[in-house]
C-alpha cells in the first residue's frame, strides 16, 4: 500500500465504479487496488456525497478542482508576492495562510490554503526563484540525533523531578512557567541558551562563552532578569551537566527548578520543537561562539512575530505581552 496520498488515475476510478456496482465493500476494493481506505472514503465523498458514484463525472470535478487550484496564486499578483515576502521572512505556509484573514479582513482575494502555498511553490519551473523559495521551506520528520553525545550526563546534586512540578506547571492556561536548553556549536565546543515560555511560546536566547556550568549559570540569570517577576514561575530541565548550579540559579531569579526524566524530550516539548526552528538560522557543525547576543536577539524577534497555529496564529510576542498586561492590570486593581 502506498504510503502517501495521491488521486486516482482514471482507470482507478473506472475499477472503484465497477466494484461499488457489484456491492464490494470499500475494504475489499481497496486492498485489491492497493489503496488505502480512506483514498477512496475521500473519493467518494468529494465527487459522490449523495449520488450514485460514476467515474467519468468524478474525473470531471477533479480536473475542475485541480484547475481552481492551480490559478489561485499567479505569478507577480498580490498574494503570490505577499506569499513569497512572507517565506523570505521564515514564515511557514500554515503561519501565512492562517494570517492572511486578519491581515485583509475585507479583501476575499487575499487567501489561500497552505496546500495551495505548497503546491504552486513545487510547479514553479525550475530555476533559482524555485531553488530559494523550497529552501526556505521547514524540513519536516527528520530523526533526531542524541544532543549531546560524548558529554557527561551524571545526576545532578538536589534535584527536583518534573513529576513534582505543580499543576499549574503542566497546564498552559497559566503563563510563567519556562522550558530551557543548550544548542551546541561544531564539536561540542560552543553552545546558544534556549528558553520557551510554554503558554505562549516566547522565546529567549542567550549567549554563552562555552558550553559550561558557569556559563549557563551567568547567561539564563542575564536573560531571565530581564522578564517580570510574575511571567517567571517555573524552569523545566534536562539533566545535562550545564546545570549544575540550578540551585544558585534558583535563588538568583527566585524561580523553581525542575527536571525532566533522562532521554524524556517530550517532557519538555515547546522547547524541543523551538530549537528545531533555532536551527534554521544556527545550523549544526557551526561555531556559535561567534554570534552576538544582538544578533541573538534578531533571531528570537523574528520567531516571536512569527504567527503560530496553536496560538490561533497570534504571535508569540503577542499573547506573552497580554499575559503581562493582564497581570499588570490585575496588580494595578489590587493596589
Amino acid at each position: 500500500m502506498t504510503n502517501h496520498y495521491s488521486h486516482l488515475v482514471a482507470a482507478e476510478r473506472n475499477q472503484l465504479q465497477r466494484s461499488l456496482l457489484t456491492g464490494e465493500s470499500l475494504r475489499t476494493i481497496a486492498r485489491r487496488m492497493n489503496r488505502s481506505v480512506s483514498t477512496l472514503s475521500r473519493e467518494l465523498r468529494r465527487n459522490a456525497p449523495t449520488a450514485e458514484y460514476d467515474a467519468v463525472r468524478a474525473g470531471q470535478l477533479a480536473h475542475r478542482c485541480r484547475r481552481r487550484g492551480a490559478v489561485k496564486l499567479k505569478p507577480a499578483s498580490s498574494l503570490m508576492n505577499k506569499v513569497i515576502d512572507k517565506l523570505r521572512q521564515g514564515w511557514s505556509p500554515a503561519q501565512i495562510a492562517g494570517r492572511l484573514p486578519a491581515m485583509y479582513p475585507n479583501d476575499l482575494t487575499m487567501r489561500v490554503c497552505h496546500e495551495t502555498i505548497y503546491r504552486t511553490l513545487y510547479a514553479i519551473p525550475r530555476g533559482e526563484l524555485r531553488k530559494e523559495l523550497i529552501l526556505l521551506l521547514r524540513k519536516s520528520h527528520k530523526s533526531r540525533l542524541p544532543r549531546a553525545r560524548g558529554t557527561d550526563r551524571r545526576s545532578l546534586i538536589d534535584m527536583i523531578s518534573i513529576h513534582d512540578r505543580p499543576e499549574e506547571g503542566l497546564s498552559r492556561a497559566i503563563p510563567g512557567h519556562w522550558e530551557g536548553d543548550l544548542i551546541k556549536g561544531a564539536y561540542n565546543r560552543s553552545a546558544v541558551g534556549t528558553l520557551v515560555e510554554r503558554t505562549s511560546r516566547y522565546v529567549l536566547l542567550a549567549k554563552m562563552t562555552d558550553a559550561t556550568a558557569d556559563a549557563a549559570l551567568e547567561a539564563f540569570t542575564r536573560r531571565l532578569r530581564h522578564v517580570p517577576a510574575s511571567v517567571r514561575k517555573t524552569l523545566t530541565y534536562d539533566q545535562g551537566k550545564e546545570m549544575a548550579h540550578h540551585a544558585e540559579l534558583a535563588r538568583r531569579l527566585k524561580i523553581q527548578v525542575y527536571f525532566a526524566d533522562p532521554h524524556s524530550p517530550w517532557q519538555r516539548p515547546s522547547n524541543e520543537n523551538m530549537n528545531g526552528f533555532i536551527r534554521e538560522y544556527l545550523p549544526k557543525g557551526i561555531d556559535l561562539s561567534v554570534f552576538s547576543q544582538t544578533y541573538l536577539n534578531d533571531i528570537a524577534r523574528s520567531l516571536n512575530t512569527r504567527p503560530r497555529k496553536c496560538l490561533g496564529f497570534r504571535t508569540p510576542e503577542e499573547v506573552f505581552q497580554e499575559h503581562i498586561n493582564r497581570l499588570k492590570a490585575g496588580v494595578a486593581l489590587q493596589n
